[in-house]
């Protein structure tokens, strides 16, 4: 069975929406896209450069699969970032059948995000899958108890406003694995959700 990991900026009150650019997201009308810029330091950096150099494949919403993979692979200047995306293995849900994916490596998982997600954990070909941006697909798998592990870069901001990492679910419990303080007030946690352990499942 693969596991599923997140990879997510967040600010102090959760929210999660348009950490890179003003245009990024402006559902709801956000006002406060590119939140995150001005935070990076050597430290963050290194983290990012480790994750992007693990084995794993990537699982996205459709929104963000095409948004980042469109914004990376624009750049003038060749990246290292964009060469993974292009590189790894890509999943995306959508709930239509009829979405084109535009880049290699891409995999539709079309209907339910739960049930398709589910079905995609199963299979021995899948390696380790991390999410980044994807909020409502978060949201659904974390509800579903599908989600294995979060690392969260906590940025030192409250905004008020915007989509926050987590909805309405059930209680969940974390185990705080690693944290890594930046330079930039940026902290770097690291977690898994602990599992019942007569059932597996978390406990709710």
């Amino acid at each position: 069975m693969s596991s599923i990991g997140v990879f997510e900026s967040i600010t102090l009150d959760g929210v999660m929406q348009g950490p890179g650019r003003p245009d990024e997201d402006t559902r709801g009308g956000f006002a406060h896209g590119g939140w995150g810029n001005g935070y990076q330091d050597d430290v963050s950096m290194a983290f990012a450069a480790e994750g992007l150099s693990q084995q794993g494949g990537l699982l996205f919403g459709r929104r963000t699969y095409e948004d980042v993979l469109g914004y990376w692979t624009s750049l003038d200047s060749p990246n290292p970032f964009a060469d993974v995306l292009v590189r790894s293995p890509k999943y995306v849900v959508s709930r239509s059948s009829q979405t084109e994916l535009a880049y290699p490596n891409s995999e539709l998982l079309a209907g339910d995000a739960v049930e398709t997600v589910s079905a995609l954990r199963e299979r021995a070909d899948v390696p380790p899958l991390t999410i980044m941006g994807s909020g409502e697909l978060i949201r659904s798998l974390h509800r579903a108890g599908l989600i294995d592990s979060y690392s969260l870069l906590i940025f030192p901001i409250v905004l008020g406003s915007g989509t926050r990492l987590f909805g309405d679910a059930d209680r969940t419990d974390l185990v705080l694995d690693h944290t890594i303080p930046t330079t930039t007030g940026v902290v770097i946690a690291q977690y898994t959700v602990r599992r019942s352990r007569s059932t597996g499942q978390r406990p709710g």
